[in-house]
């Protein structure tokens, strides 16, 4: 069984979805793995990783809406240490995900025909977000 990993470095604009589809597809060509599992894990807790729409914009948009809705910013929370989107940001990486694991065939990531990988930024202001690439396998 191979192992690859790469560290993927992902600098963020505030408060947007990051396309990182294409840079996964060249960790899994490197990793020479035919068959095997494409493990992603973001090093964050303000930041979050998620499988979503891929052709219209709009549905990126609507989440983004959405979740700013469900956790709003504000004065509602104890902890703020680094400003008002400190907590919400926290709690929207609650309510996705940090981690993503995507099934290998054929040297391809097994993604559905609209799917596309994202890191989300949750706070106000750009980061440089770090995510770990895990490809086992054959």
């Amino acid at each position: 069984m191979t192992h690859y990993q790469q560290l993927l470095q992902v600098n963020t604009s505030g408060k947007s979805l990051s396309k990182i589809t294409s840079k996964v597809k060249e960790a899994v060509l490197k990793s020479g793995v035919k068959t095997g599992l494409c493990n992603l894990f973001l090093r964050h807790t303000s930041a979050s990783l998620i499988i979503q729409e891929n052709a219209d914009p709009d549905v990126l948009l609507d989440l983004e809406k959405f979740i700013s809705k469900l956790v709003p910013e504000g004065n509602y929370y104890i902890h703020s240490a680094e400003g008002p989107d400190d907590m919400p940001a926290h709690i929207r990486s609650v309510l996705t995900h940090t981690s993503e694991q995507i099934p290998i065939n054929n040297g391809k990531l097994v993604l559905g025909t609209w799917q596309g990988i994202y890191v989300w930024e949750h706070r106000q202001r750009g980061h440089q977000r770090d995510l770990v690439i895990h490809i086992s396998g054959e």
